[in-house]
């Protein structure tokens, strides 16, 4: 399969590429696109032999479910069976936006491939142009992962689609680098006290100002059992060299990069700007914020598979607002794995 990559965005003439993309969608094939998180990877979300081509050409476990993204507030009723006030209010406040709401689904609606056997489904509507505005003119229901191949870094550029999907799916939309970084918060609203399923920029905090008490249990909790979010079962984000997790410490990062060193490995360091006056083999700055490093993860850790650095080593942050998010990505991407001393 030809796999096209065509740009669009607010200088260039795309409604030919729209055009093409729904078409595509129409027919029962997959398309990829920009969110303000990642690039997804949709089908109608209503068809379940298109749905099935994702778990096909990323290579994902059929128990992990799928997001469905719409482009309008009224689609919302078509899927879900109850909207809950606690709901309502996280649409009025975070919506459109990189925000994902569990709902109980409404029967023989949605292809069974896309909620995994499960009663529940996730929804959002993404804050990006071109985003909504395909979802707007194809006027379904898009379930859409991240567009990468399964357990590898969520792309957040064009490019990094098709390097991994090229000869799997037909259509690229290119709308640049996304913004956020990081995938959407997955709240389960379905509870009396909802449940955060996945971090993200929607924080703990945030929630708490608009609906009171929330949880957000560690992702170690959450492996527990059948997914009821993506990305809370199986290891993700993960570059082609292992990742060591350490503190955010000069003197210690600079000892393990002397000690890795020493033992014939080729480092490759994740870090604040100021870390780069260390050794290491390859060093890709993280940033300095909370923001900055959401922004930039994915795209450092793929950044590692253009070396030959056989070990990464990743500075950690708090877990306090954003960074929570950060630490689940930076966890799961080291299968929870910390560099220790010897």
């Amino acid at each position: 399969m030809e796999t096209q990559r065509l740009i669009v965005d607010n200088n260039v003439d795309s409604e030919k590429s729209y055009s093409q993309a729904v078409d595509l969608l129409n027919a029962g094939e997959l398309v990829a696109f920009p969110t303000e998180t990642v690039y997804g990877l949709g089908a109608i979300a209503t068809n379940n032999t298109a749905v099935k081509k994702i778990y096909a050409a990323k290579g994902r476990p059929s128990d992990n479910p799928l997001i469905v993204h719409i482009g309008t507030f009224d689609e919302l009723e078509n899927y879900v069976e109850d909207i809950s006030d606690k709901a309502r209010i996280c649409m009025d406040a975070f919506w459109p936006g990189p925000l994902t709401m569990i709902f109980k689904v409404k029967p023989n609606v949605l292809a069974e491939s896309v909620t995994a056997g499960l009663d529940t489904v996730g929804i959002r509507m993404p804050n990006h142009s071109v985003a909504l505005k395909l979802l707007q003119k194809l006027g379904k229901p898009v379930a859409a992962p991240s567009a990468n191949r399964s357990g590898k870094p969520s792309p957040t550029e064009g490019i990094h689609v098709e390097q991994d999907l090229t000869g799997k799916i037909p259509l690229i939309l290119d709308g640049g680098a996304t913004g956020v970084g990081v995938e959407s918060t997955v709240i389960d609203l379905t509870l009396e006290t909802p449940v955060i399923l996945r971090p993200g920029a929607i924080t703990k905090e945030m929630f708490e100002k608009v609906i009171g008490p929330v949880k957000q249990p560690t992702h170690i909790e959450q492996k527990q059992g059948a997914p009821r979010a993506p990305g809370m079962k199986y290891k993700h984000y993960a570059p082609n060299a292992p990742v060591l997790l350490i503190e955010k410490d000069k003197n210690q990062v600079a000892s393990a990069i002397q000690q890795l060193q020493q033992q014939g490995h080729k480092v490759a360091l994740l870090a604040p700007q100021d870390f780069e006056e260390l050794t290491p083999d390859w060093f890709f700055t993280l940033g300095e914020t909370q923001e900055d490093m959401a922004a930039n993860l994915f795209h450092a850790l793929r950044a590692c598979d253009l070396t030959t650095a056989d070990v990464v080593l990743a500075t950690v942050t708090t877990t306090q607002g954003v960074g929570a998010a950060i630490m689940n990505r930076l966890e799961k991407s080291a299968g929870g794995k910390w560099y220790k001393q010897k």
